[in-house]
């Protein structure tokens, strides 16, 4: 790959850390292009990618849908039990400036992660499946990039483990089965994030916006 100011712009692709353009090429599964600059890798296609990122995406789905009707903490204390799921979290604050903070975080935490998920099935479900893409695929996948970085599983699992180092000395906790899935949940997240070569997604949907649509089966008069 080559540093270049004179080839068409759909060859161009920036590096995604210093901006410096290169000329991109096509490169074999396993290989990488990094940046001249700053050796940030820019195309680093793999084995069956589509797949796995698909396969993943869906499990986050089911992930997300479940870890919202089930209990995420238990505490003990004073002879008190208390179960906290993450639905109760979003609907605790019903007046005042907290309700902002409250819907922001449910967003982030939940509904971004959900609906990038979404997303991300439905731009590369043909590509897996090596079928035409489907109508609005690059848009799909556009939208999905763009909300990735307010996608906030992982900070909030980080956050929450902090928080519970502190309160496991005033009372007795137990982690229900929503917060062993939003473990899971992060690892799914940036296993994902690893799977995906944003340059390869783009070319394999050019390629398959280019393939015939299927021609509905004809019947045949008896």
């Amino acid at each position: 790959m080559t540093v270049t100011s004179d080839v068409p712009r759909a060859d161009l692709i920036g590096c995604p850390n210093c901006d410096l353009l290169h000329r991109a090429k096509p490169i074999a599964e396993g290989e990488r292009a990094v940046c001249q600059r700053c050796h940030t890798v820019l195309i680093a296609p793999r084995a069956a990618a589509y797949s796995r990122a698909l396969a993943l995406s869906v499990a986050n789905l089911i992930l997300v849908t479940a870890a919202v009707f089930h209990p995420f903490l238990e505490i003990h204390a004073a002879g008190i039990v208390n179960r906290v799921s993450l639905l109760d979290v979003a609907t605790s604050f019903g007046t005042g400036a907290l309700v902002v903070v409250t819907v922001t975080s449910v967003a982030m935490i939940l509904l971004v992660p959900l609906l990038r998920a979404l997303l991300l099935a439905y731009a590369l479900t043909p590509l897996a499946l090596q079928h035409r893409a489907y109508t609005g695929a690059r848009w799909a996948f556009r939208v999905a990039q763009e909300l990735k970085p307010w996608a906030m599983t992982e900070i909030f699992v980080i956050g929450c483990a902090v928080a519970l180092v502190k309160v496991a000395g005033l009372a007795r906790l137990n982690f229900g089965p929503a917060f062993w899935m939003f473990i899971a949940l992060s690892a799914f997240v940036i296993l994902v994030d690893r799977s995906l070569c944003t340059w390869s997604i783009w070319s394999a949907l050019d390629e398959a916006e280019k393939k015939p649509r299927r021609q509905p089966a004809r019947r045949v008069r008896q």
